[in-house]
């Protein structure tokens, strides 16, 4: 079992990434800011995340360094746990491209257990209608059992997004989940979008993703078949005005969890942005999933986060 981060992608990620490489000036303007994350289930489960950001070096929000700490809060039914994290945080995006590096790393403690998390990703174009995504994500897996147990996960893997004229994209991703318990699981996804105005905004979207669990007893640590996939269609729209951008995702599927009958999958996302460069910054997001779990095909889960910045 390893319980490190895989050195080959993290090797790549930072190689990749424009550390040691010229990047754009600091800015002189400095940033405070405040997030918030919460969700719950249809099982009670219920995670309440508040944290405050300082920006030594803030330009705008996608280009900052910084540092966080998050207080979390978990809980269901009469159990509860707390946990304190710090963080390290920068992130050097392009908002035209999407293409640059983010990464957030720090120490999270809760119910006597230290972890090292990490979540970082490096997008570049590799040609004029060709994307490469790098990622890694290490962090506690959130259910009430693997939380007293201290049971975390290293998720990391590669996704590339290739344009077939102007109008079609097929994006590709594979990734591997290794946890501390022993467990590992191969994931891929696949997604066709298809824009058919392309000033409009809106696309049409085939999904589809697997994974395969290499234990399927994990002690009811956390949700865990051997097989699981899922084919979705889903909508998607953005609009921008006087700056602001508002998107939103809504999707029905069909899933299959190891040999049972397959069942209703739904999926509806909703986001807004401010204004990138303004003197204060404002992203919101919140959704709603149907899916499988614990007790059977009818999981529910619901959530909202948002983070504000302002500029000093």
């Amino acid at each position: 079992m390893k319980t490190l981060l895989q050195p080959t992608l993290l090797a790549l990620l930072l190689a990749a990434s424009p550390l040691g490489q010229a990047a754009e000036p600091a800015s002189d303007d400095q940033g405070a800011g405040a997030a918030l994350f919460l969700s719950r289930d249809n099982e009670g489960f219920t995670t309440r995340r508040l944290a405050l950001e300082y920006l030594p070096d803030y330009q705008h929000a996608d280009a900052l360094t910084g540092v966080r700490y998050t207080d979390h809060h978990y809980s269901q039914n009469d159990w509860q746990r707390d946990g304190q994290q710090i963080a390290l945080l920068h992130r050097q995006i392009d908002p035209a491209t999407a293409n640059g590096w983010q990464i957030d790393t720090g120490l999270f403690r809760q119910g006597g257990h230290d972890l090292l998390t990490l979540d970082g990703n490096y997008r570049r174009a590799l040609a004029p209608r060709t994307g490469l995504e790098l990622f890694v994500n290490r962090d506690w897996v959130e259910t009430q059992n693997s939380l007293d147990r201290g049971v975390h996960f290293n998720y990391w893997g590669a996704s590339l997004d290739q344009g077939l004229g102007e109008h079609v994209t097929l994006v590709g991703l594979a990734a591997r989940q290794d946890f501390s318990d022993g467990n590992e699981r191969s994931h891929g996804r696949l997604k066709l979008i298809y824009q058919p105005w392309l000033d409009l905004g809106l696309t049409l979207q085939a999904r589809y993703r697997t994974y395969h669990s290499s234990s399927d007893d994990v002690d009811g640590a956390y949700f865990n078949p051997k097989n699981y996939d899922e084919s979705m269609l889903a909508v998607g729209w953005r609009k921008r005005l006087q700056g602001w951008t508002g998107t939103l995702t809504a999707g029905l599927g069909r899933q299959q969890v190891n040999d049972d009958p397959r069942s209703n999958t739904r999926l509806l996302e909703l986001g807004l942005q401010s204004p990138l460069r303004a003197q204060q910054s404002l992203r919101l997001r919140g959704g709603y999933s149907q899916s499988a779990a614990f007790n059977g095909p009818d999981y529910r889960y619901r959530y909202l986060q948002g983070e504000w910045i302002a500029r000093f």
